[in-house]
């Protein structure tokens, strides 16, 4: 019973991962955007852009790579070259790991979702408010919101309108700080009463970033960083009401900004509040309603109400739904309009935004191709630390750049692959290798008379880890990438496979050759290749023992990469004794001890 059980649960979640492959085979088609596009909007504060880096990741994940991918992508993450995956940043990241708690499945449980903010938001209270010339001094709050846990600064100064400075007020220019944990800040405004009659007039209050680059860090401003102050002669508590009858908003704008006005007074604090009433358009399906209180403060004259816009990424027709004001304190009086309608249009340019996404996801996916068409994009890719994406380059990147830029730029002038179908960029790459392999065997060979090492030991230290640095990095991309462990084993495998048939083997059929033509024999001493082979074949056996202990027994987790994590490090361990071992077996051998 409990088998079946087993079965079934397997059954149903390869069901779901069938059915949440969003680019199938790799490929980017509309529907596949549309619903990867649902998945992020589940995460605010995302951009376009940001979604359309995303889009490409997955896409990129979701195309099979061949080996040569892997080990491409590993020698430009060491030398701090263009890299053949998307760079996200940390948001991007926790975004990005939280859709795929299980590759190309549908998320299970709660994932929290990622904070929009990392800065902190400054800005006023209210976008205007209105006072009596014979006020004097009043306050104005300004308020913080996002991060709170550092200092940040910001400049408010007042800007004329109708009225002016030192005739109707007195100016401010002033630098406002808020520490840790502080998230509203009162500033004094005085207004100046000239005893004359005049119309009413208003000037500006802004708040601004400082100028020091420093000082800006960690800040930003919010909606409302300009707000308006009216100078009247009214001392009535007023009436509140909707600007307008009616509201037109697009499904995509995100949240919707219904302001609502006080007029005819504003003196003391009142408060309204309001509903949502659901008509076409149903709260939690195409909006989120609900119910909430606006509070006007003292001579505040507009608040807003702001009503989050689903936008479920489908054509339909316009729908709509109402928002009502009602029991209102402190004196004020509910104005003619009450109620007002917003209507969520369909977006006209749904198809272009789409459009749009997947051009900016196929140039995503077109920067992380691993060869170039021409030769100026070549050289410039080389010219530059990670191929001149700037933004995501770190500090290992500019040092690994600055260590192997003249490589990079004589490499560079290999024809690229889109000349004569790449057969001219595979036989100048072919002769290049050539070359960089006779310079390294000959480096190699000093280096080793320079410390008394025979050759043979040299090759099996210094030269193969040199040559299976770049294999390493590949096949542990891949064994994170990858579904199977197909490809970071074979990696391996087939790297040694060309060093062995190719590196070996071409030039010795080119000598024999060579000395046939001279009428000669070429002839190579076998040295201790048979000792050295026969304890390479034991310890691979050993490997290769370790690997089916992993797949079939559960200590090990039944798998040959992952598993149990104290014995993935002891499998490791293991792994690298077996290399020490066939190291030292052989090197004792060379120098006579066996």
């Amino acid at each position: 019973m409990k088998s079946c059980i087993v079965s079934l649960e397997i059954a149903i979640a390869d069901k779901l991962l069938k059915e949440k492959q969003y680019f199938r085979d790799g490929r980017l088609d509309r529907d596949g955007l549309v619903a990867f596009i649902k998945e992020v909007k589940n995460y605010p504060g995302l951009t376009d852009e940001d979604a359309a880096v995303l889009a490409a990741s997955k896409l990129v994940e979701s195309q099979s790579h061949s080996r040569m991918w892997y080990r491409v992508g590993a020698v430009r993450n060491m030398t701090g070259g263009r890299k053949t995956q998307p760079q996200l940043s940390t948001k991007l990241k926790e975004v990005y790991s939280a859709m795929n708690e299980h590759p190309e499945a549908p998320t299970l449980g709660d994932v929290p979702k990622v904070m929009p903010h990392q800065n902190a938001i400054i800005d006023f209270h209210a976008a205007s408010c209105a006072v009596m010339e014979n006020i004097g001094k009043f306050e104005v709050a300004i308020i913080r919101s996002g991060r709170t846990d550092n200092e940040v600064n910001v400049r408010v100064e007042t800007i004329d309108g109708t009225a002016t400075e030192d005739q109707d007020y007195i100016p401010i220019n002033q630098v406002i700080t808020f520490g840790p944990g502080e998230t509203e800040k009162l500033i004094e405004v005085e207004i100046i009463n000239d005893n004359q009659w005049e119309p009413d007039e208003e000037f500006f209050l802004k708040i601004s970033l400082l100028y020091n680059a420093e000082k800006r860090q960690g800040v930003q401003l919010g909606r409302i960083s300009i707000m308006e102050i009216t100078i009247l002669n009214d001392d009535e508590p007023g009436m509140v009401m909707f600007q307008k009858r009616g509201f037109l908003v697009k499904e995509s704008i995100g949240k919707a900004i219904i302001p609502v006005v006080r007029k005819n007074g504003a003196d003391g604090e009142i408060t309204v509040k309001w509903r949502s009433i659901d008509k076409t358009a149903i709260s939690g399906r195409d909006f989120e309603g609900g119910e909430g209180v606006l509070v006007f403060k003292h001579t505040e004259i507009e608040q807003n109400i702001e009503i989050p816009i689903i936008d479920d990424m489908t054509p339909e027709k316009d729908e709509h739904f109402e928002i009502e004001l009602f029991d209102p304190t402190g004196g004020a009086k509910l104005g003619q309009i009450n109620r007002t309608a917003v209507t969520i249009t369909n977006d006209d340019d749904f198809n272009n935004v789409l459009a749009n996404m997947m051009i900016m996801t196929n140039a995503n996916v077109h920067a992380l191709q691993v060869h170039h068409e021409t030769y100026l994009s070549q050289i410039k890719d080389a010219l530059n630390v990670n191929g001149g994406d700037i933004e995501n380059a770190t500090g290992m990147d500019y040092v690994m750049h600055f260590l192997t830029f003249g490589w990079k730029i004589i490499f560079s002038l290999v024809p690229p692959p889109g000349i004569l179908g790449g057969w001219l960029c595979f036989f100048v790459s072919l002769g290049a290798i050539g070359l960089l392999t006779a310079i390294i065997g000959d480096l190699a060979a000093t280096f080793g008379c320079l410390v008394g090492l025979k050759n043979s030991v040299t090759a099996i230290t210094f030269v193969a880890l040199g040559t299976s640095l770049p294999d390493t990095f590949a096949s542990k991309t891949a064994a994170v990438q990858e579904k199977y462990a197909d490809n970071a084993v074979g990696n391996v495998t087939g790297s040694n496979s060309v060093n062995v048939f190719l590196g070996l083997g071409a030039p010795w059929l080119i000598a024999a050759i060579v000395n046939k033509i001279r009428g000669k024999v070429f002839f190579v001493p076998a040295g201790n290749l048979g000792f050295s082979v026969g304890v390479f074949t034991g310890l691979c056996i050993l490997c290769i023992g370790l690997l089916l202990l992993r797949r079939f027994l559960g200590v090990f987790g039944k798998a040959e990469l992952g598993g149990n994590v104290p014995m993935k490090y002891v499998s490791g361990a293991i792994m690298i004794s077996f290399w020490l071992i066939y190291v030292l077996c052989t090197s004792f051998q060379a120098y006579g001890y066996f």
